[in-house]
């Protein structure tokens, strides 16, 4: 399963960051890195961005962008 397909409220472990270049070394600076938990915490009223609660901090991602991440679920 990947980060834009994970239901609100639910919570999961981060298994890999995909991606190219630049794009994939933020979100790692991010705090995207294997191993930790994320969990969605809303979306905007159009559906897009997203936001996730990570390492006690609150991200908002593009619906392409969670696309990009793969998750394994507890």
């Amino acid at each position: 399963m990947t980060l834009d397909a994970l239901p609100l409220d639910a919570s999961a472990m981060i298994r890999s960051v995909r991606g190219d270049g630049p794009f994939r070394r933020r979100l790692l600076e991010l705090g995207l890195l294997p191993g930790t938990a994320i969990s969605r915490t809303g979306q905007a009223p159009l559906g897009d961005p997203l936001s996730f609660r990570v390492r006690g901090a609150v991200l908002c991602l593009r619906r392409s962008e969670a696309a990009c991440i793969e998750l394994d679920q507890p």
